[in-house]
């Protein structure tokens, strides 16, 4: 086995948990700001001091102490990422309980599952709406002592109702748990199946966290660093990026709708961001149709691709020529700058993960003067795993083991981690979690390769694998990854198992495709005229012709299917990470593609 570790940075010692965490970074610097929050959404930022923030985080937790919350009781948390879910999430800690997220999104049966799976006594939920699904959820959920509403001031209420609980109190909770004691059971919103309750530790945020802060300090702790969230506090990695901010000594905004998350940037101006490739990409076609729509698409073309050469040209040994800095400098002028002020001016640094960004993105956006660091891991690695650092960046890559994290290759291509990070186990599922692991070592589900340096690089998911009737081995994520790139498209699923050849499901993006359409000078079109026209047809064939190129003919897609709707959360066809379902797509249009091998080989279906 191919195996590369990276050596712990910092210890810390076993009594400590969260709340010390926390009460370091208030200690270090009690009038320093902690938070920047909105009560409205057209309003100021308002800073928040770390006493401030201590304060308020301590008026919660004696509301939670009120309300009967005990030590180890669960304590779930149901809303967009805003203020009030970090608040929540510290105070639920000072109070001696365990948060459980749940997304947003989440349907009335995905939420009865997880309160009953993990015995939630308090719900804490954001509006009306999200209480509805609660009631509707309610049924056997014997536990569930109540449901408080964040839109009709369950702060407040909770505040109001630990007005007599002693300071004592919360200062005893506080120190009760230990590193090894379970944090947080976040449920993987899963591809298949009931989620699974993933037990992260105390010790699990605290050493990695703090690890990460001295592998990444150029990235989140300058002087001045502040981060806007706008990924659910539901998912992993921005629960990392939440608790991270604390030993980073970074200022941490919350943007709980994407609809104004420009002018959140804009007025936030964050000087890192975390974000999925499916938000880059989405930036970098807009970008492009709303150049096209003005009658600069080719100067936009121009610039974006003088980019993407540079920033390749600084991994050559002499850099780029003068001659190509002066394009640069030019191509800066012209449109990148327009870029970098769309989020906000002044943010340097990127994080992405959740899924592989591409070297073209990468490379573009390099160019521009975003430096994405893009990395690697699962809600079982309590977020990243790996990450390119800022010293030395693989673009492709996912980067190398963070400091205390060893990355191992399995005989068959699969990658196994071990580290600080790795989860306790799953909740109540002790068969799962002896499955998941191999002589010490969890098995991630993914393939891929290290480099002789440590770096890895993703290849595909091993339960993904499809296998062709000719017996050829293909990894779909490959395809899938650079089609979803182009404007037009929103997803795609690969498909082919015991089939003759490789075919593809596809769903135009309603965003992108009026957007398109006015660039190429087109008339306004549904999306059903779209899925026929033949110039939008011609465009995506030559995506699929592009992303063809990445992969050897036995793997590469012969035909495709336009579907017609998207797969979306909504419909239940993506997790709330942006993930398809590939399970429940394959059963639902198993119609659709049986029709894929039917008739010459070819082009759209």
């Amino acid at each position: 086995m191919v195996e590369f570790s990276t050596p712990l940075l910092v210890e810390i010692e076993r009594s400590r948990n969260l709340n010390d965490l926390f009460a370091d970074r208030v200690a270090a610097d009690p009038d320093g700001v902690v938070i920047e929050h909105k009560t409205q959404q057209d309003g100021p930022w308002i800073p928040l001091t770390g006493r401030e923030l201590d304060a308020e985080v301590v008026a919660v937790a004696k509301g939670l102490v009120a309300r009967g919350v005990e030590p180890g009781d669960r304590v779930g948390i149901m809303s967009r990422t805003r203020y009030e879910w970090s608040l929540l999430d510290w105070a639920t800690w000072a109070a001696g309980a365990i948060p459980v997220p749940l997304y947003e999104t989440s349907s009335a049966e995905q939420v009865n599952w997880i309160l009953s799976d993990s015995d939630v006594s308090v719900l804490v939920v954001e509006s009306t709406a999200h209480a509805a699904v609660a009631q509707e959820a309610r049924t056997g959920l014997t536990g569930l002592r109540e449901v408080l509403v964040i839109d009709e001031g369950a702060v407040e209420t909770l505040v109001s109702a630990g007005a007599d609980v002693p300071d004592d109190e919360i200062a005893r909770r506080r120190g009760l748990a230990e590193l090894a004691s379970v944090a947080t059971v976040i449920y993987t919103s899963g591809t298949t199946g009931r989620p699974k309750g993933v037990e992260l530790t105390h010790g699990n945020f605290y050493e990695l966290t703090v690890n990460a802060v001295e592998g990444l300090r150029e990235v989140v702790s300058e002087p001045g660093s502040r981060t806007l969230l706008f990924m659910p506090l539901a998912h992993v990695f921005a629960r990392f990026i939440h608790v991270l901010c604390m030993p980073a000594g970074a200022v941490l905004g919350h943007s709980p709708d994407t609809r104004t998350l420009l002018d959140d940037l804009a007025s936030f101006r964050p000087t890192f961001i975390l974000a999925v490739p499916r938000v880059f990409e989405k930036v970098y076609n807009g970008a492009e149709q709303k150049a096209a729509a003005g009658g600069k698409g080719s100067i936009f073309q121009r610039a974006a691709k003088t980019s993407i050469v540079y920033s390749r040209a600084l991994d050559t040994p002499r850099g780029p020529s003068p001659w190509l800095r002066l394009q640069h400098k030019v191509a800066d002028v012209l449109v990148l700058h327009r870029l970098r002020a769309l989020l906000g001016g002044q943010a340097k640094w990127a994080i992405s993960g959740g899924a592989p960004l591409g070297e073209r993105l990468g490379h573009f956006y390099r160019g521009v003067g975003l430096k994405v660091l893009e990395g690697y891991g699962l809600t079982e690695t309590t977020a990243p795993a790996t990450v390119n650092r800022p010293a030395r960046t693989k673009i492709g890559t996912v980067g190398k083991p963070l400091p205390g994290t060893a990355v191992r290759i399995a005989d068959d291509g699969e990658i196994e981690i071990k580290g600080i990070q790795v989860f306790q186990g799953y909740h109540n599922n002790d068969a799962a979690t002896q499955e998941s692991m191999h002589d010490g070592w969890f098995r991630t589900g993914d393939l891929g390769s290290l480099d002789d340096e440590g770096y890895l690089r993703i290849t595909g998911r091993k339960k993904e694998i499809i296998v062709t009737a000719g017996g050829k081995n293909v990894a779909p994520a490959v395809l899938e990854d650079r089609l979803r790139g182009h404007p037009l498209i929103s997803q795609v699923v690969v498909v082919g198992d015991q089939r003759p050849f490789i075919g593809a499901l596809v769903t135009l993006d309603p965003e992108g495709v009026p957007g398109w359409l006015t660039a190429h000078g087109k008339p306004e079109m549904t999306l059903a005229q779209a899925a026929q026209d033949p110039d939008v047809l011609a465009s995506i064939d030559k995506a699929v012709d592009r992303a063809n190129k990445a992969v050897s003919r036995a793997e590469s897609i012969r035909k495709y299917r336009i579907l017609d709707t998207d797969l979306t959360i909504a419909n239940g066809y993506l997790t709330p990470k942006l993930s398809v379902k590939r399970n429940v797509v394959l059963k639902d249009f198993e119609g659709e593609i049986d029709a894929l091998y039917d008739g010459p080989v070819g082009g759209a279906e």
